[in-house]
């Protein structure tokens, strides 16, 4: 776990800062703690006056230490930390305190959450407060600033005071404050930014109140917060809500534009033209493929659109794939969008689709003319037909999902593309897809801008698919995984540039 964690945290661009003042009996355990889970870990010695440096460099593996001359304060370190992790080439930074009230035990949990929520600062929610012993002036402070921030946002969080954090470091910018109250004004400044905000809850461990080490000011610290919070929510109404607003509506208009044109292009343009196309003369197999070719061409156009709104299109192929011979071609499933790409790869396509789509009255006779045929009438009357269309050399399209993923996770394969790709006698081409869902998911009407895309890797023969899996679920679990694998590759490496 702690090694998967380490490879995990690397490809994904993400480092730990921990910030010190005086810590010296609990930073080199945390360090060391930390250290097991991360191999990128930035110390932040904020004008320490004890032995803390000579102690992190006592370590078996020295972290990485940045030593300020004189104590600035918490939102100082961490600006510093901040810049220099960019510098770096770090995509995330993982910020948790040098005290040891924090697990780094808990370090995959930020992991596995970034990659659940791509872009989003994920901000530990502490189990346990509410039996914790502490002071009056900690419950009160916590509970103040909870108010205080939702009044500010509109967006509830359990815990803001938690310094147990995950930054996407590009999207974040500097604290406003050099002190304590540091912390919650990013938290602000991030939700008017349209970051998201994602709890993740967490373990704390709160030491005997003699063996504390505090450096909040409960009276100077405590006025800075006061005087921040109400310069925050006089900022909120002039500047944070309305921005929030036009942030939306512009998200909602840039929806609705495409939708609109999308409907306008295909009443008043594609299907004039296709049906007149279609009509005149007599069926014939050269006219089919230009009704392929035309589906292609018209789905480029699409992509270049949805690019050109903020959700561009890129297709990387590990290999030379030129779909001369058919396949079967196997793609996750995440959003209404995925067809466009798919689409636009190659003429010779066809799909096999859920009943909605070929029985719609606005696009089903284009459906039923191109030859994609619906996965309802089962495989077995399927086959004959599909053959006919390989022999042609169409590759079939297959989404072994069935359905669309509600959270952009690899769902559970049916066995129909293993069955068909048997029977035809023809090889499995994994085509792996990233970003449809983020920027439509399944329920979603708005767009948000997110880049859209295509991997496709090398082919799988039948003969290397029984070595897969003797049977058809061992080679759907097999490819599941297989899916997942590439996912997550994919992810986490287009992931970093984006947030």
């Amino acid at each position: 776990m702690p090694e998967d964690c380490k490879i995990g945290l690397r490809n994904r661009g993400i480092c730990v800062i921990i910030p010190t003042y005086n810590n010296a009996g609990t930073v080199a355990d945390v360090v060391s703690r930390t250290q097991a889970y991360c191999q990128d870990v930035f110390v932040v010695l904020d004008g320490c006056t004890d032995d803390t440096l000579s102690r992190l460099e006592a370590l078996p593996e020295k972290p990485r230490c940045i030593v300020l001359a004189r104590n600035q304060g918490k939102g100082r370190a961490l600006k510093e930390g901040f810049r220099q992790a960019r510098e770096a080439g770090f995509a995330y930074a993982i910020t948790l305190d040098a005290d040891g009230q924090h697990y780094p035990e808990d370090i995959p949990l930020f992991l596995e959450a970034s990659r659940r929520n791509p872009g989003a600062l994920i901000v530990g929610c502490r189990n346990g407060l509410k039996n914790a012993v502490r002071s009056r002036g900690s419950r009160f402070a916590n509970a103040f600033s909870n108010f205080w921030f939702f009044l500010q946002t509109l967006i509830p969080l359990k815990d803001t005071q938690t310094g147990y954090r995950l930054y996407p470091l590009k999207s974040i910018r500097g604290p406003l404050t050099s002190r304590y109250e540091a912390e919650l004004a990013l938290l602000v400044f991030s939700a008017w930014r349209g970051i998201p905000l994602v709890s993740q809850d967490v373990r704390v461990y709160y030491p005997p109140m003699e063996e504390r080490v505090s450096h909040f000011r409960p009276i100077a610290d405590f006025a800075r917060i006061t005087l921040l919070n109400v310069f925050l929510c006089i900022l909120a109404l002039i500047y944070g809500w309305p921005r929030t607003l036009l942030r939306w509506l512009f998200r909602a208009a840039k929806s609705l534009f495409v939708f609109l044109f999308y409907v306008f292009a295909m009443l008043f343009l594609v299907m004039p033209y296709i049906w007149v196309f279609l009509k005149i003369g007599p069926d014939t197999e050269e006219k089919e493929e230009k009704l392929h070719r035309m589906i292609c061409r018209l789905s480029h156009l699409g992509t270049r659109l949805f690019g050109w709104v903020g959700n561009p299109f890129t297709l990387t192929r590990n290999g030379e794939e030129d779909f001369s011979r058919p396949a079967i071609i196997t793609c996750n499933h995440q959003s209404h969008l995925d067809l466009l790409p798919m689409l636009a790869l190659t003429p010779k396509l066809v799909f096999l689709t859920a009943d909605w789509v070929w029985k719609n009255p606005l696009y089903g006779f284009i459906i039923h003319k191109a030859d994609f045929l619906p996965a309802s009438w089962g495989l077995e009357t399927l086959t004959p037909r599909l053959a006919e269309l390989v022999k042609k050399g169409y590759s079939v399209v297959i989404f072994p999902e069935s359905t669309r993923s509600l959270d952009c996770s690899i769902g559970r394969f049916h066995l129909g593309a293993f069955y068909l790709a048997e029977h035809l006698d023809v090889d499995i081409l994994p085509v792996v897809l990233y970003g449809a869902g983020r920027a439509l998911p399944k329920h979603g009407s708005i767009l948000r801008r997110w880049p859209i895309h295509l991997e496709m890797d090398g082919r799988i023969s039948p003969e290397e698919l029984k070595q897969m899996g003797d049977d058809y679920k061992s080679q759907a679990s097999w490819l599941r995984k297989y899916y997942k694998r590439r996912y997550t590759e994919i992810a986490d490496k287009v992931e970093q540039t984006i947030v």
